[in-house]
């Protein structure tokens, strides 16, 4: 039982090993022109921070475009106070989803050479737009895909760890055995594109009904031979998830991640299973040993070896606790909560409500 949990636990690495982030600009070069482009739903905690890390930079984008997607609070006064342009978005169409057409909107009203995409809940440390744009025209891609570093702030947001690793492993791009140009998918909050590029693949019209349009449009790129990279986002752009207590974590997480299981890459997925599952037996085994009256030294170093493992991987991704590594058992019986709950959902066609709007599952979409 031993050497099956520690065979598992090394498939940890199969799935990660380093992230790769933006090293600082040495390099005094060209830059091309860059449209910023902020799809906003009710996120007035948010976008105020956001705007204005963006006018705090050296280089500054030809546009700093908000497209408000019908907020009901303080957004549009807020983002147009800190110096952004906002665009209210049209009704949406029947077929889109609102990050989608928010995105789409701001891309036809955009004019950098390149489109830089971000979610509000980001924030770019400083100097980032010109890191950011020097690691983009020194590696020859024409996509360039971050994970912001997240910022986690007390125990509910630790709940995030295990969905934030997934999401990792997800991409195929950061293990031993794989590399950040080609992975299999892009990150959802911050994506860097040529224009023409994302002009060649249909632009957000392409993905305009999928929950996950991020991996999608990624899988686009790959497929039409676009160059694409993706990265971590520490020291360059960081976020703050799901602030609103448990009930928006659980939410938040639901409305997407069975789905994204979908769009996993098999080998990933099945890797992420045995290593799950070695993560169960882990924590099992000592207490299955002290109930028997046997010893349990073994079974204490595999779980050891699992936290230490959990520590290297969180570390990486966010400013998560320490504890959270040692109690790693708590985030995956929260994991396995929402995941099945998710796919419940999805399997049953039940709707997720999300900042006000009702969300249908994916075989729900029209024109996806």
């Amino acid at each position: 039982m031993f050497w099956i949990a520690a065979c598992l636990w090394a498939m940890g690495f199969v799935l990660i090993w380093k992230i790769p982030t933006c090293p600082p600009a040495t390099l005094e070069r060209t830059l091309p022109s860059v449209s910023i482009i902020i799809p906003a739903r009710n996120e007035a905690g948010t976008i105020g921070r956001l705007v204005s890390s963006i006018r705090q930079q050296s280089i500054q984008p030809v546009d700093l475009l908000v497209v408000d997607d019908g907020s009901e609070d303080e957004t549009v006064r807020i983002a147009e106070e800190a110096g952004a342009t906002v665009l209210p978005a049209s009704p949406l169409p029947v077929g889109w989803r609102g990050k989608t057409w928010a995105c789409q909107q701001g891309a036809i009203e955009s004019h950098g050479d390149v489109l830089l995409f971000l979610d509000a809940d980001t924030v770019l440390q400083p100097d980032a737009l010109k890191r950011i744009l020097s690691v983009y025209g020194e590696s020859g891609v024409q996509a360039l895909s971050l994970g912001p570093y997240h910022d986690v702030h007390g125990a509910v947001e630790q709940l995030s760890g295990l969905f934030n690793l997934m999401t990792y492993a997800g991409m195929g791009a950061f293990s031993l055995f794989d590399s950040p140009h080609h992975p299999s998918g892009l990150f959802g909050p911050f994506l860097l594109i040529d224009r023409t590029a994302y002009q060649q693949v249909g632009g957000h019209d392409r993905v305009r009904g999928e929950i996950l349009e991020h991996m999608v449009m990624g899988q686009r790129l790959i497929e039409a031979g676009v160059p694409v990279v993706c990265m971590g986002g520490r020291e360059v752009v960081h976020m703050r998830m799901y602030t609103n207590g448990l009930r928006s974590l659980i939410e938040g997480w639901t409305k997407a991640f069975a789905f994204g299981a979908s769009r996993t890459r098999t080998r990933d997925l099945l890797v992420s299973i045995a290593w799950l599952s070695g993560a169960v037996m882990a924590f099992m085994m000592p207490l299955v040993a002290a109930l028997l009256a046997t010893p349990v030294t073994w079974s204490l170093m595999i779980y050891a070896l699992y936290v230490l493992q959990f520590f290297w991987f969180l570390r990486q991704i966010g400013s998560f606790a320490g504890w959270a590594s040692f109690l790693y058992p708590v985030l995956l019986f929260f994991f396995f909560f929402v995941f099945i709950r998710s796919a419940v959902r999805m399997k049953t066609g039940q709707t997720v409500t999300w900042k006000g709007r009702t969300i249908p599952p994916p075989q729900q979409s029209v024109g996806a």
